[in-house]
């Protein structure tokens, strides 16, 4: 019965959690975490507020003052080993796994280095990533092993056509590709609403969509990957908090040779100034962009606007890619909790034969389907734990089966 610790970290913040596993028979839904620790430093800026919360009591919350991320995880993992003690094997979730990694991985010293020179190509993500598994041998030794749980895997399965830009075909041999993102989160919702649905993966025609700070979709078959919207970045795809997502590279062109921006400009704008936070000029959070729309605010609408067309545009596409639909799945912060914009998507979408119940989609829905009896497409809201599959990685590869 091992205790897996499992580390998340994205591009505003981190969650830790400790799992107690009972047996090899792993359920679906995860059970209440024997120890949890949430982090949050994409809100203010400076500081970084600290939750943890022990074997399902009331969280206890404190605020830090951080310069970089990096400071806050010696002293969660502290906490860990102060209230729980024994740590098994540690998970990590590692957003680029490039062309080397397309299954989960046990970390080594060359695991590491190569991790590390993905972090260009994912370098918000990859960077942390690396951190933690530096920060979990400081504080827990050498001898517990760590396990690299990759987003890009889940996708390992598109074909060339899906993956290959139309640039030079050097590109493609020096791995310049689509690997796509968020596919630890991808995988299990896709899980996770067959099971609400009642069906069998295989021939089930689905698109989650994964809709947080970051924003991705994916065309499921067959419990499959085949299709999704980021690429060889995260920045690819959808508009999303702080992100452009898919932008005209004419666009790049112009602003270097004819405005004198460099690389690193380029990066922090596409990154971090752009999106819901660029258009509305208020947040990169959804909910402060509705605020700010119910005061009249025009460039928030426009944000919204921008974002709706754009998610819809991306769900015809990957409806392309999959021949028909026979679930739009809604996961992560965006997806589970805002309203409105599920109500904006299925109306627009409604050609496809998609009729959302209204008032279950005004109720807060969690792990529901909440389309009308005679939709000819299935919406479900599901409610995404990278964590939870993350600790079933971390199990199967104890076990030595192979990847499902």
């Amino acid at each position: 019965m091992p205790n897996i610790l499992v580390l998340n970290g994205g591009s505003s913040g981190l969650k830790a959690v400790l799992h107690k596993i009972n047996g090899d028979d792993l359920p679906d839904l995860p059970p209440l975490p024997a120890w949890e620790a949430r982090v949050d430093w994409g809100r203010y800026p400076g500081k970084a507020v600290v939750s943890i919360r022990k074997s399902g009591r009331t969280a206890t919350e404190t605020e830090m003052k951080i310069e970089t991320s990096q400071e806050v995880l010696d002293p969660v993992l502290r906490s860990l080993l102060e209230s729980k003690g024994r740590v098994d094997m540690v998970g990590h979730r590692v957003v680029h796994g490039g062309k080397s990694f397309r299954d989960t991985t046990r970390i080594t010293p060359e695991v590491k280095q190569e991790i590390a020179k993905l972090a260009q190509y994912a370098p918000e993500h990859n960077r942390l990533e690396l951190e933690a598994i530096e920060a979990t041998e400081r504080n827990l030794g050498p001898g517990v092993p760590q396990v690299a749980v990759f987003d890009t895997a889940f996708h390992a399965t598109m074909t060339p056509a899906a993956e290959a830009y139309p640039g030079p075909y050097a590109w493609f041999e020096e791995g310049i590709r689509r690997y796509g993102f968020h596919g630890i989160s991808h995988q299990y919702v896709s899980r996770r609403a067959a099971g609400i649905m009642g069906r069998d993966l295989a021939g089930l025609r689905m698109i989650t969509c994964h809709l947080g700070n970051g924003a991705s979709l994916a065309a499921v078959l067959d419990g499959k990957s085949v299709d999704t919207t980021m690429g060889f970045t995260p920045l690819e795809g959808l508009m999303m908090g702080s992100r452009s997502g898919s932008i005209d590279p004419g666009i790049i062109i112009h602003l270097v040779r004819n405005c004198g921006y460099g690389a690193d400009q380029l990066d922090h704008i596409l990154n971090k100034e752009s999106g819901l936070l660029g258009l509305s000029g208020v947040s990169a959070d959804m909910r402060e962009v509705l605020t700010a729309i119910e005061k009249g605010n025009a460039r928030a609408k426009l944000a919204f606007d921008v974002y709706v067309h754009r998610l819809c545009r991306l769900i015809g596409a990957m409806t392309a890619s999959l021949g028909g639909l026979d679930a739009l799945v809604f996961t992560a912060g965006v997806g589970e909790n805002c309203t409105p914009l599920r109500d904006r998507v299925c109306r627009q979408l409604s050609f496809l034969g998609i009729r959302l119940d209204s008032a279950a989609n005004e109720d807060s829905p969690m792990d529901k389907d909440i389309a009308e009896r005679d939709s000819a497409v299935r919406v479900i809201v599901a409610h995404t734990d990278e964590d939870w599959a993350i600790a079933r990685e971390c199990v199967r590869l104890l076990n030595g089966k192979p990847k499902q």
